[in-house]
């Protein structure tokens, strides 16, 4: 095919997903002017399969159904782990995530190279939803959530002397992610079902880092707002948090905060 034709057919569309147990979230972007189309999120409940509300999702919302150039879809779990490059051997996958959740030999696994940082995610995909998927797309890439997270809080850590600690807040989970100048101390994710659990877990990670709640510097993303009262109750015993600085874009994109806070992941897929 010649290189005009291939042009011709691009549309210069994005659709990211992400997808996980309890729910679905998508975002369509204007490659060609770097735009948001559509920005829609989808509750899942537990009495019905996944695949199941997959299906119905996508008659729900026919933006889904559209051509697409490129297609990505995000894994929402964290059944995953970092490896240091020096450290990684593609015929051992299953053995670096045996410490932080259980794995069977029927499990399979993927990774995900993050070159820039040296480093590979480690996952167990959702393989029910990639197979429903390739029945829709044909074809796409797909990521751990976790990916596109930790990639772009590490970005924000450039020539940052200071260690910056990032909670990405979720409904029952959250990650929590230290990084210093470009490099990640840590990646570690907690349930939760109360906001004393939540404080709980986060003075607890910064004691074992030896890091000051007095002088640490705490970012707050995903499903937070000023009144949650996960950040009510942190703003009680760190003195310097506050929600991730989203100004760049919200202009960028013409969002909200809220919205830039809550899709920070698919924005960076």
């Amino acid at each position: 095919m010649s290189s005009t034709a291939t042009i011709a057919l691009k549309n210069y569309k994005k659709l990211s997903l992400k997808v996980a147990p309890n729910g679905f979230s998508f975002c369509v972007t204007d490659t060609l002017n770097d735009r948001i189309l559509e920005l829609e999120s989808v509750a899942f409940n537990y009495t019905q399969s996944l695949e199941d509300q997959l299906w119905r999702t996508f008659v729900d919302y026919p933006a889904l159904t559209r051509h697409y150039d490129d297609i990505v879809v995000l894994h929402d779990n964290n059944f995953n782990t970092f490896v240091p490059k020096a450290l990684f051997d593609e015929n051992f996958l299953g053995s670096y995530l045996q410490y932080n959740t259980k794995v069977f030999e029927s499990d399979f696994f993927a990774f995900d190279e993050i070159e820039v940082h040296e480093m590979n995610n480690v996952y167990v995909p959702f393989v029910n939803a990639n197979n429903f998927l390739i029945d829709q797309f044909g074809s796409f890439d797909y990521k751990n959530s976790n990916t596109p997270l930790v990639s772009a809080l590490l970005d924000l850590s450039r020539n940052k002397e200071e260690k910056q600690v990032f909670i990405h807040i979720q409904n029952t989970h959250f990650e929590i992610i230290i990084s210093h100048n470009l490099k990640l101390l840590l990646f570690n994710s907690f349930e939760y079902k109360t906001p004393e659990d939540f404080v709980y877990y986060l003075l607890f990670t910064l004691e074992q880092l030896q890091l000051n709640p007095e002088t640490v510097v705490v970012n707050l993303l995903g499903k937070i707002t000023l009144n949650h009262p996960c950040y009510e109750i942190a703003y009680r015993y760190v003195r310097n948090i506050a929600l991730l600085d989203t100004q760049a874009l919200q202009k960028r994109y013409s969002l909200e905060e809220n919205s830039i806070l809550e899709n920070f992941i698919l924005l960076h897929s």
